[in-house]
């Protein structure tokens, strides 16, 4: 996958310092919003910046939205530049190694327009289990200026994710597992099931056995069901586990997609919208 580039890979732009490459550690736990920012100040790759799910990677959750919507993309370009990425800065984003939080944030860079994105194979974990160095020291900032070219067409709202579903328009996938899909648990949110329509792609199936990602023709072999020529809107529980789909889905070679970035956390915030309970 060409968004994808190994630890050796790295460790040798490393070695060699090649010029504006910034490291981006995105490790996080939904269960416990501390833990990630903790495992960053006691450990993480030399020069790498933290950015946390809940305070850059998303906006303020209110009654509709869902419970991680999208930062305002102004200051999440702001943000960027501030730890030292411009246009032409290489990112390479890391996390614990599932690489949920990671296609968030190659997510966002694509939606404001920066192409020069890399997620890191095997992530933290890959990085130590190789053998490399770890720090626990602080990287020195130094600001830059990101100019953002806002790509709205790639977002989903709610009334345009009820519009299609009815007119068939387009398809609708739910990233989260299949039990949640079903309805038959739901850890996180007042109701359970699915959007009426949605198809269950549990995002995890996006990886081999090995925790790697699975090759483009592996990966159009697992979407082979769906059509290319469609359109194709991406959700989840809120707008997260959606996105590692979306990276695989443009790998597999899928042009049309878009996140619903409110997901079902969003939908199940109107009183009026139904869910389902078992699969259609």
């Amino acid at each position: 996958m060409a968004n994808l580039i190994s630890v050796s890979r790295l460790k040798r732009r490393l070695e060699n310092n090649l010029n504006n490459t910034v490291l981006v550690d995105v490790r996080f736990k939904l269960d416990d919003p501390d833990a990630g920012r903790k495992m960053y100040l006691s450990s993480h790759l030399p020069g790498a910046v933290y950015m946390d799910l809940n305070k850059d990677l998303s906006g303020r959750a209110e009654k509709h939205g869902g419970s991680h919507p999208l930062p305002d993309m102004d200051l999440f370009a702001s943000k960027i530049g501030n730890i030292g990425i411009d246009n032409d800065t290489t990112v390479v984003i890391y996390d614990q190694g599932d690489d949920m939080f990671a296609a968030r944030l190659w997510w966002l860079l694509e939606a404001i327009g920066h192409d020069k994105v890399y997620i890191l194979e095997g992530g933290y974990k890959g990085w130590v289990e190789e053998g490399n160095q770890v720090t626990d020291e602080l990287p020195t900032l130094e600001p830059k200026e990101f100019h953002s070219d806002i790509h709205t067409i790639n977002i989903a709202d709610m009334q345009e994710v009820k519009e299609k579903i009815k007119t068939n328009s387009a398809l609708l996938i739910d990233s989260r597992s299949r039990e949640r899909y079903l309805g038959e648990t739901e850890p996180l949110y007042s109701m359970a099931g699915h959007i009426p329509g949605a198809k269950n792609y549990f995002w995890k199936d996006v990886f081999a056995s090995d925790g790697t990602w699975k090759k483009a023709d592996a990966l159009e072999e697992h979407f082979s069901l769906l059509p290319k020529e469609g359109e194709i809107i991406v959700s989840c529980g809120s707008g997260v586990s959606a996105c590692p789909n979306i990276l695989a889905l443009k790998a597999a070679g899928f042009s049309n997609v878009k996140l619903y970035p409110g997901s079902f956390s969003d939908w199940i915030s109107y009183d009026e919208n139904e869910v389902e309970l078992e699969e259609n």
